[in-house]
C-alpha cells in the first residue's frame, strides 16, 4: 500500500477541492444555492400500462420468469444504421465499440417472433391506446389527431430489434404544483425494453419477459429549480397516472430518467431511477458534479495547454516493478490482462479533484473503462488515489517509463490485449472533454445518491419513421368518450383528503395506491372518515412494508371488507384483525378470515356476565386497584368483544362494575 505521506496528499486534495467547490450537503442546501448555480430539472416518467397484451403483438403481458427459466437462447451483435439524415447516433457508435455479446432468455409463453424482428408489428394495441389519451387528458395535453410511428435506435441491445417503436399521443400540457404550474412537452406510448439479468465484460443477457409490454413516457420542460420540486413533481405524475387505476405497480412497472444541468452545464440524463425519493440527493450531487467539472476545465484554461494537441502517451508495464499486493490487480495478472500506464499532460492534481460524495475525477475515467472497453471496475488505480495502492516509488519507475513531468498525472489499467486499443482512446477522448466542461451523457443513478457513466447522450439521429406502421387516426368521438369518464385529478383528490381530515402524513401513501376513490367509497356508507383514514394510511402501509414480495391487492377489496363488516352489524375495531389475513390472501371469504381472527357473535349481556367470574378471578390473584383491575378486565375480554363491541364500551362496562364494587 502507499505511504501515509501520499495518501494525505491525495486525500488532502480531494478535501480542499470539495470546499472550493462549496459543497453542502442536501439538508443544508436552500433555494438560494441552486439559483446561483442555475440549477434546472426535467422528467421522464415511463409507466406500464395495465393491458392483456403487449404493444404491437398478441403475447401476453405481466409474465414475468426467473432468469434460469426459459426455454431458449438468442445471441445478436449490434450495429448501427444510417438515419434518415445521413448521420451515426453517437450512442450507437459508442455501443459498436463494446463489442457486446448480447444474449436474449425467451420463454415461449411471453414472447413471439415478432420480439426478434421475424415478424411485422400487428396492429397497435387500442386498450393501450385509450389509457395514453386518458393520461394526455389529465396532463392537459393537446390529443395529436393522427398517431405516427417513429423508430428509436437502442444499441445496448435492451431491445433485440435493435429500436423501439414509440409515437407521440399528446402535446404540451401542464400539471399543478403548490405553489406553480409544470409545463409538459409530451407524453408518448412505446413498447418497454428488454429486463437485464447480468452485464459482464463483453456479455449482456436480458430476458424478454417484459419486451413490448405497453407503456407511456410523460415528459416535463426543466421547470424544476430544487431537488425537492423535481420529486414533488415525479410523486405528482406518478399518482395522476395511477389515479386510472390502469396501470402497473410493483418493481420495474414505473421508471423515471430525469434530467438536470446547471449554468454553463448542458443537460445529463439520469437513466432508469427506480424510487422518487432518490431524486432529490441524486439532482443534488448531479448538480455539484458538474459544478466540479466547470472548475476542472477553468484549472485547465490557465494551465494554457492547447486541446487540439493534447495526447496521452503509454507505456506497457511489467508486473515485476509492482511490489504490492492489490488483489485486483494481482487477479489481472493471473488471468493474463496487461498493465498499461498512461501519461496524462498537466493533470496534475486534477484526477483526485471531487466530484461528488466518494467520487474523484479519476472515476469519470475507471466508469468509462467499464461502459465502452468493457473492463470491470477495479480497472484502473490513479497517481492521486485517495487510497494509495502502489508505494511512490513504484509511480517514479512508471513516471520515468512515461517520460513524465511533474505537472502530469498517470493512470495504470490492466485489459486484455483486444481491449487496450479501446481502453486508450477512452481514456483520451474523456480528458479532452475536461477542456470543454460537462460532457453530454446518460448516466446511472445509486440508491446513494450518486451516480455513474451509462453511455453516451443519445441526439435526434436515433430516430426515424417506421414504415411497417401506417398512421393511427384519432377520432374527436374517442377522446370526447373517454373524456366524459376521467377520473378527479390529484390536487383534487388531494382536497378531498383534506376535506375529510386525513392526516397529511398519509396523503401520499394513498394516491400513490389509488385508495383515495375506495376511501371515498367507504366513507359516503357512514363510516368516520378518520377512521378509515388511519386504516388505509397507516396499518395498510404497515402491512405494504412488511409484506414487500406479495402484490398490492385490488383496493376494491377493502371496499366489500368495510361493507360486510356495516352489513353484519361488526364493530368496526374488527378490521384492524381482518386485514392482514386479507392482505395476504385476497381470494380468502370474509366469513373464513372471521374464524381465523376467532370472532364469536355474541351480545353486550353475554360479555356484562362475564365480568362477575373474571373479577373473582382477579381479586384470587392480585391485589385491588381500580385502575389496573378495568385494564385487566379489558385485556380477558377483549377477545369476546371483538367485532361485537367497541372497545369504549368495553371499557365503560369493565368500569361501571369495578366502581360499582
Amino acid at each position: 500500500m502507499g505511504t501515509k505521506k501520499e495518501k494525505n496528499i491525495a486525500a488532502d486534495n480531494c478535501r480542499l477541492t470539495k470546499e472550493k467547490l462549496g459543497y453542502v450537503s442536501r439538508n443544508k442546501a436552500d433555494k438560494e444555492l441552486y439559483k446561483h448555480l442555475g440549477f434546472k430539472c426535467g422528467l421522464e416518467i415511463h409507466q406500464q400500462l395495465k393491458t392483456r397484451q403487449k404493444l404491437f403483438c398478441h403475447c401476453p403481458t405481466g409474465l414475468y420468469q426467473d432468469k434460469d427459466d426459459y426455454d431458449a437462447e438468442i445471441v445478436r451483435h449490434m450495429r448501427p444504421t444510417l438515419s434518415e439524415m445521413g448521420g451515426y447516433d453517437g450512442t450507437a457508435l459508442m455501443e459498436k465499440k463494446t463489442r457486446k455479446n448480447i444474449c436474449y432468455r425467451i420463454k415461449n409463453q411471453s414472447a413471439c417472433t415478432y420480439d426478434i424482428d421475424d415478424t411485422p408489428p400487428f396492429k397497435l394495441n387500442t386498450e393501450a391506446l385509450d389509457i395514453g389519451i386518458e393520461i394526455a387528458l389529465l396532463l392537459k395535453t393537446s390529443v395529436v389527431g393522427e398517431l405516427h410511428i417513429t423508430r428509436k435506435q437502442y444499441l445496448d441491445g435492451s431491445i433485440p430489434t435493435g429500436f423501439q417503436r414509440t409515437a407521440i399521443i399528446g402535446i404540451e400540457g401542464s400539471i399543478p404544483l403548490p405553489h406553480k404550474k409544470i409545463r409538459i412537452i409530451q407524453i408518448s406510448i412505446e413498447e418497454d425494453s428488454c429486463r437485464e439479468i447480468s452485464d459482464f465484460r463483453h456479455d449482456r443477457v436480458y430476458s424478454t419477459d417484459r419486451l413490448g409490454t405497453p407503456l407511456i413516457e410523460m415528459v416535463t420542460y426543466p421547470d424544476m429549480l430544487t431537488p425537492d420540486e423535481a420529486a414533488e413533481a415525479g410523486n405528482h405524475l406518478r399518482f395522476l397516472a395511477r389515479s386510472t387505476g390502469k396501470v402497473r405497480t410493483g418493481i420495474g412497472a414505473t421508471r423515471q430518467d430525469v434530467n438536470v444541468s446547471i449554468k454553463g452545464g448542458t443537460r445529463i440524463e439520469i437513466k432508469g431511477v427506480a424510487h422518487i425519493k432518490w431524486i432529490p440527493e441524486l439532482t443534488h450531487n448531479e448538480m455539484f458534479r458538474q459544478s466540479a467539472l466547470l472548475k476542472i476545465r477553468q484549472i485547465l484554461a490557465k494551465k494554457k495547454i492547447n486541446p487540439n494537441k493534447w495526447k496521452i502517451k503509454h507505456s506497457d508495464i511489467d508486473p515485476k516493478i509492482i511490489h504490492g499486493k492489490y488483489l485486483p490487480l494481482s487477479e489481472a495478472v493471473q488471468r493474463g490482462d496487461h498493465l498499461v500506464a498512461v501519461n496524462l499532460p498537466g493533470f496534475s492534481g486534477l484526477l483526485s479533484f471531487f466530484t461528488q460524495p466518494g467520487q474523484v475525477f479519476a472515476d469519470e475515467l475507471s466508469q468509462r473503462l467499464k461502459v465502452i472497453p468493457c473492463l470491470e471496475r477495479p480497472n484502473m488505480l490513479s497517481s492521486e488515489d485517495v487510497e494509495p495502492v502502489l508505494y511512490p516509488g513504484e509511480w517514479d519507475k512508471i513516471r520515468k517509463k512515461l517520460d513524465a513531468t511533474p505537472g502530469d498525472g498517470q493512470v495504470l489499467f490492466w485489459s486484455p490485449q483486444e481491449d487496450i486499443q479501446t481502453a486508450l482512446e477512452t481514456i483520451e477522448e474523456r480528458c479532452q472533454m475536461a477542456f470543454l466542461g460537462v460532457p453530454s451523457e446518460t448516466r446511472k443513478g445509486l440508491p446513494d445518491g450518486t451516480n455513474i457513466f451509462e453511455r453516451v447522450l443519445p441526439g435526434a439521429d436515433r430516430m426515424y419513421p417506421d414504415t411497417d406502421s401506417a398512421p393511427i387516426a384519432i377520432k374527436n368521438s374517442t377522446i370526447e368518450k373517454i373524456a366524459a369518464q376521467l377520473p378527479s385529478s390529484v390536487d383534487e383528490r388531494l382536497k378531498q383528503l383534506c376535506g375529510w381530515g386525513i392526516p397529511e402524513d398519509s396523503h401520499n401513501f394513498l394516491l400513490k395506491k389509488n385508495l383515495v376513490e375506495a376511501m371515498g367509497k367507504i366513507i359516503v356508507t357512514g363510516w368516520d372518515a378518520n377512521f378509515a383514514g388511519k386504516i388505509f394510511g397507516h396499518l395498510l402501509r404497515n402491512l405494504e412494508g412488511k409484506f414487500r414480495d406479495l402484490p398490492f391487492p385490488n383496493p376494491e377489496i377493502y371496499v366489500e371488507l368495510f361493507k360486510h363488516v356495516k352489513n353484519n352489524k361488526l364493530d368496526g375495531e374488527i378490521i384492524k384483525y381482518m386485514l392482514p389475513f386479507l392482505y395476504r390472501n385476497p381470494e380468502m371469504k370474509f366469513d373464513e378470515i372471521l374464524k381465523s381472527v376467532d370472532y364469536k357473535k355474541k351480545s353486550c349481556d353475554n360479555i356484562a356476565a362475564m365480568i362477575p367470574i373474571l373479577r373473582k378471578d382477579f381479586k384470587f390473584r392480585k391485589k385491588q386497584n381500580p385502575q389496573f383491575e378495568v385494564g385487566w378486565l379489558m385485556e380477558n375480554l377483549k377477545p369476546a368483544a371483538l367485532g361485537n363491541i367497541s372497545m369504549k364500551k368495553l371499557k365503560s362496562l369493565a368500569e361501571k362494575a369495578v366502581l360499582n364494587g
